[in-house]
């Protein structure tokens, strides 16, 4: 499937129409929802449709349970999380003073679990972890994203951007080249869409599970033959910091479903 995915993005830059159209304005940004045929967002819209919500009734009970060797749960210092972790996600990733670098939802996930509840981190896209982030992200459906907006951040939004920009693989291609300059056109019979991770973790119905933003950043590096970046190396965060904030102002969906 990648192999044929990569001979059509090939296909569609070099002999479609390219829009070059660098980089999409504020006002013309669309989530990924936009993109989606009336089944798709039926799914997502019905909460006792889209499979994502297993993971997040998953991901609240994980907040209850005590665990590790401090014996504390989530909501233990957090309490109700339809209260404390409203908002949260849309502005991850955040500055972390102690790391002086960002860090994800999903790597605040485990600080706080080696930190604070004495127990292993969680492995990246392992269902526990993936349940607890959707959980969290859940509670910010409807609000709008607000990530990048910390000054201390701007040189890795930069960076970030840099890599959005940059061709890579033996395609040969960059991010922008597809979600800004190629948008509205399909790709192996999929919707291009501009990359605005509205929805994350979300339920892709290719994977038939839920997956992280970096796991799709993941897959697309692998798509135009480039070497993906390991699960949360600082690459990959700067991407996704980028991302959420080229997507400021429009509202969390989580946890979304794609084709």
């Amino acid at each position: 499937m990648i192999f044929w995915r990569a001979i059509a993005a090939a296909m569609l830059l070099v002999t479609g129409p390219a829009l070059l159209a660098g980089e999409i304005p504020p006002d013309a940004r669309r989530s990924g929802y936009s993109f989606m045929g009336p089944d798709t967002r039926a799914m997502q819209d019905d909460d006792t449709s889209n499979p994502g919500m297993l993971f997040v009734l998953d991901g609240e009970a994980l907040w209850g349970k005590k665990m590790g060797d401090a014996g504390k749960a989530c909501a233990d210092c957090h309490g109700d999380a339809a209260t404390s972790m409203k908002g949260v996600a849309a502005r991850y990733p955040a500055f972390d003073k102690a790391l002086a670098r960002p860090v994800t939802l999903d790597q605040r996930i485990n600080l706080c679990r080696a930190n604070h509840q004495q127990v292993t981190p969680l492995p990246y896209e392992s269902r526990d972890l993936l349940a607890l982030s959707a959980y969290v992200a859940h509670q910010s459906r409807g609000v709008a994203i607000t990530a990048g907006d910390d000054p201390q951040l701007k040189p890795f939004v930069d960076q970030g951007r840099d890599l959005f920009m940059q061709r890579e693989g033996q395609l040969n291609l960059a991010c922008t080249n597809c979600h800004d300059d190629n948008f509205d056109k399909r790709l192996a019979g999929a919707p291009i869409t501009q990359a605005q991770p509205t929805g994350y973790p979300l339920y892709r119905l290719e994977w038939q599970t839920l997956g992280s933003i970096e796991r799709r950043l993941r897959s697309c590096m692998s798509g135009v033959r480039a070497q993906a970046y390991d699960y949360g190396s600082p690459e990959l965060v700067a991407l996704e910091l980028y991302l959420m904030s080229r997507a400021r102002g429009l509202p969390m969906e989580t946890p979304a479903v794609r084709p």
